[in-house]
């Protein structure tokens, strides 16, 4: 059964979400993303994706406040990404709560940065980040494109350990319009031992069925929550299924 994963993206501390990455087409949905973080408890699950969108503008954590009082107040076991490029910032992430961090700008500007930190932290709690657009890695909250292949930068760090990837199709997120569920059906049988949480362009519970039906391990899902199309209480009938 797939893995279902709520997302609050956070900037000046409150919960909104963006349309391809552009800061430029922001909505805010709540004011407090620890309320949100504790009503999907409440609903039953067990995980959360948190990114702090400041961070990753900023190239350094900003909203380590906001993910402590998600971690204090709720039992959820929180994955953080956002602005993490230095010791500091990754510490400062595990220190504010953080069971897992979600590392992908480092891994392809600083790599020895990276192996140091799947090294020292271990690959249960390193999630690599690999964000798509037009088939390349993209870095820098999504403001910058590298060079980087996506198949060729997965196969050099599953090869030095890494268990877990969050994948995002850039060109999807935000834009509920169904998920790239032939691109992970690509990493999927390339890597079948990897496990892969899919991103982007969810936009109803027969999305998720879908990526289930494909053998995608895990999806992350925000968009569709906060614009009232997913019946969060229907999603039990996914989980039974």
């Amino acid at each position: 059964m797939i893995e279902l994963i709520p997302a609050i993206d956070i900037i000046d501390g409150q919960c909104v979400r963006l349309t391809k990455g552009d800061y430029d087409q922001k909505t805010v949905y709540r004011d407090s993303p620890a309320e949100v973080a504790k009503e999907f408890e409440q609903l039953g699950f067990k995980r959360l994706h948190v990114v702090d969108l400041d961070g990753a503008k900023s190239k350094h954590i900003v909203n380590s406040p906001v993910l402590s009082r998600i971690t204090t107040e709720t039992q959820l076991t929180v994955d953080f990404g956002g602005g993490i490029k230095t010791d500091e910032d990754i510490e400062k992430a595990f220190a504010a709560g953080a069971s897992m961090v979600t590392v992908g700008s480092i891994a392809v500007t600083q790599p020895e940065l990276f192996m140091g930190w799947l090294a020292k932290y271990g690959a249960d709690r390193m999630i690599l980040g690999a964000d798509v657009r037009n088939g390349k890695i993209s870095i820098n909250g999504w403001k910058e494109d590298s060079t980087e292949d996506l198949l060729p930068f997965l196969k050099k760090y599953i090869e030095a350990g890494v268990k877990t990837v969050l994948c995002t199709e850039i060109s999807k997120d935000g834009t509920l319009q169904g998920p790239a569920i032939e691109l992970y059906k690509e990493v999927m049988a390339a890597y079948p031992q990897l496990h892969l949480i899919a991103s982007g362009g969810v936009s109803c519970i027969d999305d998720i069925r879908a990526l289930d039906a494909a053998g995608i391990p895990a999806v992350v899902f925000g968009k569709a929550i906060y614009e009232g199309r997913i019946d969060l209480k229907k999603l039990g009938e996914v989980r039974r299924s």
